[in-house]
């Protein structure tokens, strides 16, 4: 057994708490006091998609408890390497919306930035698991023909920032993105929103410093910021503080959340997630039914299990706090809403 790494309670910086994060099996192990039998499985598994939390996010997790439903979404298991029919390496088909290093275009009015490879946690179920990063590129100048197809296109309207996490750049890069992007879109009549995709901001809270609200506060466009929170155990005290600081630049923040078994397929958990997300002022925005990517299977809940688990939630909560059950299917303008649960909503 080795000896576990103390869990830092302020980081100096985000950088470095990003840094620092745990990506030996046996270290997290260790420290969360679980079997040393799991490790050579988790290994194992780590050798296709790697291990990586960071330890401000492993220190929510309850100690001694296999089935914590955080650490579930971070424990790489022997599951992860059984063949399952219908799951595959693309079941989005995203070489196909492909329209220049860094640039996917699934629907017409939206441009999807995919600006990094970088996480802060490699959450297990992740459907860009296996995505190519290789072949795209996150320096600004090689952003030039992704930005430039964006800056000639006039029907796009919104640009999303994804990847991997955005926030996993720094501010200085961040800001030249942006700048070129408001540069390149001026002639045609600029932008009319910017979105960013990001789950950093919650596991890794640090992230959200000084420079970061400041370039959110600049941004010539309406912003929106969607979290990913699964679990009400993720919203701690330090991620809470990130989300308002978030709040207080005048963006609009929203949360996506994936439907995992295991983690969260029960209405009450579900439910307890809408309440907290709106004290922090964050609006419940999509409940993601699984994709179908090589080596989740064993998070896939069934789609009539979902829209039981939404019907439930659409008696229990207000209209404005039940997100809307959805998945992605290849080739359709816009996610398909497989159930929104307002029939039955109270107002």
């Amino acid at each position: 057994m080795i000896t576990a790494s103390p869990l830092p309670r302020q980081p100096s910086s985000w950088q470095q708490d990003f840094a620092s994060a745990i990506t030996d099996p046996a270290e997290l192990a260790a420290i969360l006091d679980l079997p040393a039998t799991w490790v050579p499985g988790a290994r194992r598994a780590a050798e296709v998609f790697g291990l990586r939390v960071p330890r401000s996010f492993v220190a929510r997790m309850r100690v001694g408890d296999p089935h914590d439903p955080l650490l579930r979404q971070v424990l790489p298991l022997d599951a992860e390497l059984d063949a399952a029919p219908g799951f595959e390496l693309d079941p989005l088909h995203e070489a196909e919306a492909r329209r220049a290093p860094g640039l996917l275009q699934k629907y017409r009015t939206r441009a999807l930035l995919v600006v990094t490879g970088a996480c802060a946690m490699h959450c297990r179920y992740c459907f860009r698991r296996e995505y190519p990063y290789e072949t795209e590129h996150s320096d600004t100048g090689r952003w030039r023909e992704a930005i430039a197809a964006i800056g000639a296109d006039s029907a796009v309207r919104e640009v999303i920032l994804s990847g991997g996490d955005p926030l996993s750049l720094g501010n200085a890069r961040l800001g030249a993105l942006t700048q070129a992007l408001a540069s390149a879109t001026r002639e045609r009549g600029g932008l009319d929103s910017l979105r960013i995709h990001t789950r950093n901001a919650i596991v890794l809270p640090s992230r959200v410093d000084a420079g970061l609200l400041e370039w959110l506060r600049a941004q010539p466009w309406r912003v929106t910021v969607v979290l990913h929170v699964n679990h009400p155990h993720e919203l701690s005290q330090d991620a809470l503080d990130a989300v308002r600081a978030l709040h207080g630049t005048g963006a609009q923040i929203l949360n996506q959340t994936v439907l995992l078994a295991g983690v969260n397929d029960d209405p009450k958990t579900l439910a307890e997630l809408s309440w907290r997300l709106h004290r922090a002022g964050v609006l419940p925005y999509y409940l993601h039914l699984t994709d179908a990517v090589r080596g989740t299977a064993h998070f896939a809940v069934d789609q009539s299990r979902g829209i039981e688990i939404v019907d439930a939630l659409a008696r229990e909560l207000p209209g404005y706090l039940v997100p809307r059950l959805v998945r992605e299917i290849p080739g359709e303008e816009a996610k398909f809403v497989v159930a929104a649960g307002l029939r039955r909503a109270r107002y």
